[in-house]
């Protein structure tokens, strides 16, 4: 596949396209979380965070299985941002008090995004991506059946297989499931 960069404009739209209806849910209720919930905040963060992928198309890796730890990663920055730009300014009148909404240093996520990727990676192709597509990705079991191109049924399986089999090797790992 060519290089993001190298593609036309139609096609890198296309891209865009898929990358925005694929990790919009995702991102949304990740950022709900950064923003105590504020749904016009965190809409706002990941437009953004969409607008700075299309910008840096160059540094994304199209072989990459997921996008999520860098778009995670950037959304995370512009909420410091946004909490930066806000406590610098006055204080206006209707505004609450900042320190209500605790910003997590992020440390204690990565660390259990590398743990379970490396255990989703013991799994077999077939669990793993009907766990993508059910829960990374936040589709329904029809959705992903769709996309999978098996019966709801089949994905129904496989995800339920796929999670014990994922709660087994967190075990293994010496993670408490």
């Amino acid at each position: 596949m060519a290089h993001l960069t190298e593609l036309e404009p139609p096609m890198r739209e296309q891209i865009f396209t898929e990358l925005f209806a694929g990790y919009r849910r995702p991102l949304t209720a990740f950022v709900m979380n950064l923003t105590g919930g504020d749904r016009h905040w965190a809409e706002d963060v990941v437009q953004e965070t969409m607008i700075r992928a299309w910008r840096n198309v160059s540094r994304l890796d199209p072989d990459v299985e997921s996008l999520m730890p860098w778009l995670a990663t950037v959304a995370r920055r512009i909420v410091i941002d946004d909490r930066r730009r806000r406590e610098s300014r006055p204080r206006e009148t209707g505004d609450g008090p900042l320190e209500s909404v605790p910003v997590p240093d992020g440390m204690e996520d990565l660390l259990r995004t590398v743990v379970v990727s490396e255990a989703l990676q013991t799994l077999s192709a077939a669990h793993r991506e009907a766990l993508t597509e059910t829960v990374l990705r936040g589709r329904t079991v029809n959705e992903a059946a769709d996309v999978l191109g098996v019966p709801v049924g089949t994905v129904k399986s496989r995800v339920y297989y796929g999670l014990k089999a994922l709660r087994v090797a967190l075990e293994e790992m010496g993670v408490d499931t």
